[in-house]
């Protein structure tokens, strides 16, 4: 265990002197968080708002005065006819144009909604908002109104934070594990541990264990950045997303392992750890939209991508709060992935070096 202990201090150390692996480690993080959690967004914010009336009436009024005191909507002008109202739309002047009937006010109903259809998930949900907002306006339309479970004000931040935590976990504990162990083949030094009486399997997780520590410092600070800057909360068992979470580091440093056996260099490890896997992760994990929403083949597909089944667990233990029970399911696959991938990258493991 002193051998083992040594060889820990060892790499933690060359860690630590590197500056490049260090801003990696903790620069990205933070960087991305942030910018995940206040620039991009597809929140619905005061969108300009065109309202289609031939008389202003009471209950025109009221609701008029609903949508403008409403932080979405921005009422921008008020025309008399729809023609009008997509003549502005057409020259990029609005966004939505809400149409009241002439007999509104009789009839308590008759509202029609003209959108820009040129971003159809924004469309659909500028309509939503604006059907909300109607329906609390008048009695009468209560029957629009619709209850929001678990994100009440449809922040942004609530679907990427687990999304972010996915990828950064993945992409960082399998390009660091990786490029470690192949810069020792590089440099010649692979050689003079593999001839030591410490034994390969010794000297992997001697690699392992100073990433696995710092994977478990970046995600306290993901946690931390959460529910403080972008107050996003844990509505879930602190105890069972930590758990969850080291369960996927150690999957993402067992996908590193494997890496690090098929590459012969440090910048084909950097190109297969983060190239090859940032694709599959943003545009397949569920990350940025919803895998049901996808053709079946891609489904298919990403259904042997780690991170669908951790974002999944993580929306569900951080957002709804819901117990183990209800990811059992994720955590099962996460488990039957990481016995896989470290069987196959210890497997694989040359006791030699290539000549």
């Amino acid at each position: 265990m002193k051998q083992f202990y040594s060889f820990v201090i060892k790499e933690t150390r060359h860690i630590l002197r590197d500056k490049r692996t260090m801003l990696i480690l903790f620069g990205m993080p933070i960087i991305l968080m942030l910018l995940f959690g206040f620039a991009i967004r597809n929140d619905v914010k005061n969108v300009r708002t065109v309202v289609v009336t031939s008389q202003m009436d009471h209950l025109t009024r009221q609701a008029v005065d609903r949508l403008a005191a409403s932080e979405y909507f921005t009422i921008t002008a008020t025309v008399p006819t729809p023609a009008d109202a997509e003549r502005l739309i057409r020259n990029q002047q609005a966004d939505l144009a809400v149409v009241f009937a002439a007999d509104y006010a009789s009839r308590h109903s008759g509202i029609q909604f003209i959108v820009d259809g040129s971003d159809p998930n924004m469309a659909q949900q500028w309509t939503a908002y604006a059907q909300q907002t109607l329906a609390a306006a008048h009695s009468q339309l209560s029957t629009l109104n619709s209850q929001l479970l678990y994100n009440p004000r449809m922040k942004s931040a609530y679907n990427f934070v687990p999304a972010i935590m996915g990828m950064l976990l993945l992409l960082i504990c399998a390009m660091m594990t990786s490029v470690s162990i192949v810069r020792e083949k590089e440099r010649g030094t692979m050689e003079v541990l593999l001839v030591s009486p410490v034994r390969p399997l010794m000297i992997i997780m001697a690699k392992v264990v100073p990433y696995l520590l710092l994977a478990f410092l970046i995600l306290v600070i993901i946690l931390v950045m959460s529910a403080t800057v972008l107050e996003v909360p844990l509505s879930g068992s602190l105890g069972w997303i930590i758990l969850v979470s080291l369960l996927y580091i150690l999957l993402s440093l067992s996908l590193g392992l494997l890496i690090s056996n098929i590459a012969k260099t440090q910048f084909v490890a950097l190109l297969v750890s983060a190239m090859v896997l940032l694709l599959p992760t943003v545009m397949l994990s569920g990350m940025l939209f919803p895998v049901e929403s996808m053709p079946a083949v891609l489904q298919w597909i990403s259904a042997v991508i780690p991170p669908r089944y951790y974002i999944q667990a993580m929306r569900k233990l951080m957002i709804m709060g819901v117990g183990i029970r209800e990811v059992l399911s994720e955590v099962t696959v996460l488990s039957a992935m990481t016995a896989l991938l470290l069987f196959v990258a210890l497997k694989k493991f040359n006791k030699r070096l290539d000549v």
